[in-house]
């Protein structure tokens, strides 16, 4: 009877039952790139530690080589009953190479070999995303500085509240997504420790170089203990929740996008190629995109919670549970990339609808806020009394039927004698919207220095 290669101890065959709950490799086998990159870098540092021999290195380097080089054009299929992808690799190496790759996995582990492969695959996409990151905001401060001046209603509640600008309201999502693009970097810089040379828990007794296979394989330092190394997934966990917070953004952002090309707010147009049609309505153009980007989030949270309660009841060191902690980060990577080139292409593309938004902002009252403020400021009331003096304003121009910012002088002291022109003069939207300079504030001048300061910050990411 034929044994695995990595199954000593085990004198019966598994069971079919067994093989199927086993087997990761339809999945891990995305690692390929980090797995042949770590053999190799361990190899070397075999060789240079006199472990192996130069020659045994050589035929191992080789035979790695022409490995990457089937998998990539598909002569070696990744489909077979190897159990995981580890396997798969060291398999197809020694029987190229012959007993040189039976060499390979001295002072390893396969717990130190999957740990470093997956934390590689991790660290590569926290770079990846934010680079993707970095373009997603890029677009919208490009959208945002062509209407800093452009009038939009700024709610809360869903609720007309106070005039603002279309540029500042894309500068709230720069701003959300500048925060999660620091989240991938600050979890990069983190989690850039190598586990390789940790072996199944405790190290190994050959005189290896974990520094040496650590700066080969671009880590930091090598991590620093080896009973926590082989068992930690914080790494994996923090790439879930960085991309379960980033898809919440995207999905606010989505879900205004939605209300935002509605036949009631009319703001937006999204291009026809960001759109799909009705099956029955002919006339029916639905964003598609934007509600699917809504729709994946949950997939993000539930990957993450999925991973959460794998890791909350392990002992250490490494057990088989985490075998489960690979398929919702591939899930959520792709899910993940694949949104934000979206969200950019359509945020590129979309049309604005300058009328509709500032139209939108004669209605609510958006400027009630400013007289109440005046009167505080000119006539040396409390706040509080000239909130309810406001408030008797409202219940007026509802009377006759017009906005706030369309009420004459002598309606306005009809209500108070101590509102003069110059408060009537003070509820333009835009007057309003200007006037709000305080740092972080709505002003076109305040909006045009946050976009400023993002652009710079943008200019000097290292991403």
């Amino acid at each position: 009877m034929s044994k695995k290669i990595a199954s000593a101890r085990i004198s019966a065959e598994s069971s079919a039952l067994l093989k199927e709950l086993n087997n990761s490799l339809p999945f891990d086998k995305a690692l390929y790139r980090e797995d042949i990159r770590g053999s190799l870098a361990h190899a070397e540092m075999l060789k240079e530690q006199g472990i192996i021999t130069p020659e045994d290195y050589a035929a191992i380097a080789r035979g790695l080589a022409q490995v990457l080089e089937e998998i990539e054009s598909g002569a070696f299929s990744l489909e077979g009953d190897d159990e995981d992808i580890h396997m798969a690799v060291e398999r197809r190496l020694t029987e190229i190479v012959g007993e040189a790759g039976k060499r390979l996995h001295t002072a390893r582990s396969r717990n130190d070999q999957v740990a470093v492969d997956f934390r590689m695959y991790v660290l590569r996409h926290d770079l990846e995303i934010a680079a993707l990151l970095r373009e997603l905001i890029a677009s919208l401060l490009e959208k945002a500085k062509a209407h800093t001046e452009t009038l939009l209603p700024g709610m809360t509640h869903l609720q007309h509240a106070q005039p603002t600008n279309l540029g500042y309201h894309l500068t709230a999502y720069a701003a959300m997504f500048r925060r999660d693009l620091e989240r991938f970097l600050d979890s990069y810089e983190r989690n850039n420790l190598s586990p390789l040379g940790c072996a199944a828990l405790a190290g190994t007794p050959h005189p290896i170089d974990r520094q040496r296979t650590a700066r080969e394989l671009g880590f930091r330092e090598p991590t620093l203990n080896c009973l926590d190394s082989v068992s930690d997934r914080d790494f994996a966990l923090e790439i879930l929740f960085n991309i379960a917070t980033m898809m919440m953004h995207i999905s606010r952002l989505s879900e205004e996008l939605i209300l935002w090309s509605t036949s009631e707010f009319g703001f937006v147009r999204l291009s026809d190629k960001h759109a799909t049609g009705s099956s029955i309505m002919p006339q029916k153009k639905n964003p598609d995109i934007p509600e699917l980007l809504r729709g994946k989030t949950g997939r993000a949270y539930g990957n993450l919670m999925a991973l959460l309660t794998v890791m909350k009841g392990l002992p250490l060191a490494y057990n088989k549970d985490t075998q489960e902690d690979k398929e919702g980060v591939f899930d959520s990577v792709r899910t993940a990339e694949l949104s934000l080139r979206v969200l950019r292409e359509m945020i590129d593309e979309m049309a604005v609808n300058t009328e509709a938004m500032e139209a939108a902002c004669m209605k609510g009252h958006l400027t009630a806020t400013d007289l109440a403020d005046w009167l505080v400021r000119e006539a040396g009331l409390p706040f509080r009394d000239a909130y309810h003096i406001v408030g008797n304003v409202v219940n007026r121009a509802e009377e006759l039927g017009k906005d706030i910012s369309r009420m004459t002088p002598e309606e306005l002291r009809s209500v108070d004698e101590r509102i003069t022109a110059e408060a009537c003069a003070l509820l333009d939207n835009r007057v309003s919207m200007n006037a709000r300079i305080s740092e972080g504030g709505t002003a076109s001048a305040r909006t045009r220095e946050q976009i400023e300061r993002l652009v710079s910050w943008l200019e000097a990411l290292k991403v």
